[in-house]
């Protein structure tokens, strides 16, 4: 299934691609349509090194796709960011470094001079599946921590949004209906991301739960309600140098309002010809829902941080002939 998935968004994103392509460059179109895609590299190898290090290979594959209808009042953006990689660090094999798939969709109708009533459509999740490799204690294997829908995060809301310049975007909506999908159930008896656990008869000396005697299988689904608030910047800050960053921030008004979910997401992208790019990017998560054990073995919501810096190929299309 995770195949035919794959298959059907690439061919999804291929037509959009070509449709893009094929517009006639004289017709006069309400549409702004553009993107990028880019396979990006890093890589290093040490022989005989005296400090001693690891050999390592990562490719990570990225699409951004844009698509916005600006007409009178009205104005409807669509934005699509794919991205999945893979490392291959020494005796480790090869372990998934990045996925994500993030839709967003925002209509808005204009309220005043640069403000705009809006509704605000969001869908998050990943290709596959996401493990705990416990490389402290290799007798422990690997843990599932993920999978495609698991998580996965719907948000419908109202707002408005203030909207300065074409490459600058504050929205706010203080009524957002967010819902948290854990479509493994293996996961979802855990209670991963916040979602209800399932519920056993028998547990272990250690207050483990005895398996077989489940039952009620945990909740594939969360409900929340709360505001959503997004900035938004993209912008080529200097020549051949383009700067974007997107932060988020949620709160359930139902389950400890003041725990504020962040989802903070920055990427640099440095041009060096028309195919070559280079490229930096830092992300910052913090899910009230999502407990990370750290070194010591306690488990809690702990800040979450990113860092990629790597170097590929990379191809940029659009409609626009300005």
């Amino acid at each position: 299934m995770m195949k035919k998935l794959q298959l059907s968004i690439i061919g999804i994103l291929t037509l959009a691609f070509s449709y893009s392509q094929a517009q006639d460059k004289e017709s006069d179109t309400a549409w702004k349509i553009k993107g990028d895609v880019s396979l990006m590299f890093s890589q290093s190898s040490f022989t005989n090194w005296a400090s001693g290090g690891d050999n390592s290979l990562t490719v990570n594959g990225y699409f951004n796709f844009y698509a916005g209808y600006i007409k009178g009042k009205s104005k409807w953006e669509n934005m699509l960011a794919l991205a999945y990689g893979q490392t291959k660090t020494g005796g480790l094999g090869v372990r998934k470094n990045e996925d994500k798939i993030d839709f967003s969709s925002i209509y808005g109708f204009k309220a005043a001079d640069k403000w705009f009533y809006s509704a605000n459509f969001n869908f998050k999740t990943q290709f596959a599946e996401g493990y705990n490799y416990h490389d402290g204690d290799p007798a422990l294997g690997k843990e599932k921590i993920s999978n495609f829908m698991a998580p996965g995060y719907t948000s419908i809301g109202l707002g408005i949004e203030y909207r300065p310049h074409d490459y600058l975007s504050f929205y706010l909506s203080p009524v957002t209906a967010r819902w948290i999908f854990v479509n493994d159930q293996e996961l979802a008896d855990k209670g991963a991301f916040g979602v209800e656990p399932a519920k056993y008869s028998l547990y272990d000396s250690l207050g483990k739960p005895v398996f077989s005697s489940k039952y009620q299988d945990g909740k594939m689904v969360k409900q929340e309600f709360g505001a959503y608030f997004r900035f938004l910047f993209v912008k080529e800050i200097v020549k051949n140098v383009n700067f974007s960053t997107k932060l988020e921030l949620y709160s359930d008004y139902l389950d400890n309002p003041q725990n504020v979910d962040v989802n903070w997401d920055n990427t640099l992208d440095l041009k060096v010809n028309s195919w070559i790019t280079a490229k930096v990017g830092v992300q910052v998560v913090y899910d009230d829902n999502t407990p990370i054990t750290d070194k010591n073995g306690n488990i809690g919501p702990r800040t979450q941080v990113k860092e990629l810096l790597s170097i590929g190929l990379s191809y940029n299309f659009s409609n626009n002939t300005k």
